[in-house]
């Protein structure tokens, strides 16, 4: 379980550390850096959109990154991975409407990534359509990963489910949630 602290405080994640939680999340690099400090021995994942001009500064913060999608940012982030390497999920977006990648592209988009130094896939994530059975995403995205674990030993990691729809996730096989409301209750953000 991530506990993803969008909108949190600091002083909150500390107190979520205090209570026992282990993974962070975040969607913006300032608020990472700045909360950070007060979980330093947790595990930090970038769950917000990668920008170019911001990857070094990703690298620097987190352990996992989980929305590695095809343009300028993650070309950027695995060159500079190969001083630092990094475990990464590449976001598979199965509306087309979104971010990400599509599903006919995330197996070569992923094999072209694990080919740099310091990209480790690890995994895939998405996001579940609004409005829609949840189910359908999460199970295609298992069958996806499962195929790409041929090419991919160590592709395992399934990132799905959020507050809403963690159940789900978890019953389809994910290994990983996003979970922040759930955990942190509703914030303006």
């Amino acid at each position: 379980m991530i506990g993803v602290t969008k909108g949190v405080a600091g002083e909150v994640v500390a107190a979520a550390v205090r209570a026992g939680l282990g993974e962070f999340g975040e969607n913006y690099v300032q608020e990472l850096e700045t909360k950070r400090p007060r979980a330093p021995d947790a595990i930090w994942h970038f769950v917000g959109r990668l920008q170019r001009n911001k990857a070094h500064r990703v690298l620097r913060a987190v352990e996992v990154v989980h929305t590695l999608e095809p343009g300028a940012a993650a070309d950027r982030l695995a060159r500079l991975a190969e001083e630092r390497p990094v475990d990464c999920l590449v976001e598979v977006d199965f509306t087309g409407r979104r971010v990400g990648v599509g599903p006919q592209e995330a197996e070569g988009f992923a094999e072209r990534m694990a080919e740099s130094r310091g990209i480790r896939v690890r995994g895939l994530m998405t996001v579940a359509p609004q409005g829609e059975d949840p189910r359908r995403a999460f199970a295609a995205l298992r069958e996806l990963r499962d195929r790409l674990r041929g090419r991919l030993e160590d592709a395992g990691e399934l990132s799905m489910g959020m507050s809403a729809d963690l159940e789900a996730a978890v019953e389809e096989g994910a290994t990983m949630v996003r979970v922040g409301t759930a955990i942190f209750g509703p914030r303006e953000v």
